[in-house]
């Protein structure tokens, strides 16, 4: 295989560095594109250098210019700027791997959209156990189907700025289709005083800020005399980035459409 040609997008964030590391290092892949928001202190500066690897990619603000040539761009920014990279990605025929959460239905349709055009591959969290958590929740809302309660605790460092995270809701939803109901009519996302007994088809989120802290996830079935717990503990941003580089793999297979990270691994 040639050696493909990667564009990263938030570059000098802490995802983005991760993502630096992993494409510098890796065996099939270069740097292609370092992209930042105009106005960033890091613009035109060797991105190698973030990570202590200088590597000649200078940080650009140019999107169209940036991706131009690339054959995949790997976006973990916030959902403005993805939607302005995957724009121009559109326009120039360019593969995308979207990590970014937080995303309204409208921004959702515009990114189904374009995956008309070009494959992308779009998952609010691209680590390999975290996926496998989604199914093995899944299996396990079957199985645990009566007499459970459901509650989904997520934990992530300070700096995080939505919640709960785009990964706690997907988890929701997965158990929520899995059972037949309609997550935005049975979610619970904060308790405080006076709150009455809890309702058994209710799915509860709980969610800590707090320090450094990567991204922790349980999904917790509750029943009498017994509770069954499916947990992933993140410790480097590292593994998100591996999977985004396995996803960027996959999608080089792919002219066009809408995959997720359980296509990716087989998971279906």
């Amino acid at each position: 295989m040639a050696t493909l040609s990667i564009a990263v997008a938030g570059s000098s964030g802490r995802m983005g560095r991760a993502l630096l590391e992993a494409v510098l290092h890796s065996a099939d892949m270069r740097l292609g594109c370092a992209l930042e928001q105009a106005g960033d202190s890091h613009l035109n500066k060797d991105a190698g250098e973030l990570i202590g690897a200088p590597c000649g990619v200078a940080i650009s603000a140019d999107v169209e210019k940036g991706v131009r040539g690339c054959d995949a761009l790997i976006d973990f920014t916030r959902p403005e700027g993805t939607l302005a990279h995957l724009a121009a990605c559109r326009r120039l025929g360019v593969k995308m791997v979207i990590g970014t959460t937080g995303f309204s239905d409208k921004q959702k349709q515009t990114i189904a959209d374009a995956a008309q055009d070009i494959a992308i591959v779009m998952a609010p969290n691209m680590s390999v156990g975290t996926n496998l958590l989604f199914k093995l929740s899944d299996l396990a809302a079957r199985v645990l189907n009566d007499g459970y309660d459901i509650e989904i605790i997520e934990a992530h460092h300070r700096h995080k700025v939505d919640a709960p995270s785009g990964t706690a809701l997907h988890i929701g939803d997965v158990i929520a289709k899995a059972l037949g109901r309609n997550l935005a009519e049975c979610a619970v996302y904060g308790r405080e005083g006076v709150t009455g007994e809890r309702k058994a088809s209710t799915i509860g989120f709980a969610t800590i800020r707090g320090g450094d802290i990567v991204g922790d996830h349980t999904v917790l079935f509750a029943g009498t005399g017994e509770r069954v717990e499916i947990t992933v503990k993140a410790g480097s941003r590292a593994t998100y980035a591996q999977g985004a580089l396995r996803a960027v793999r996959f999608l080089m297979e792919k002219k066009a459409g809408l995959y997720d990270m359980q296509d990716v691994l087989g998971l279906r």
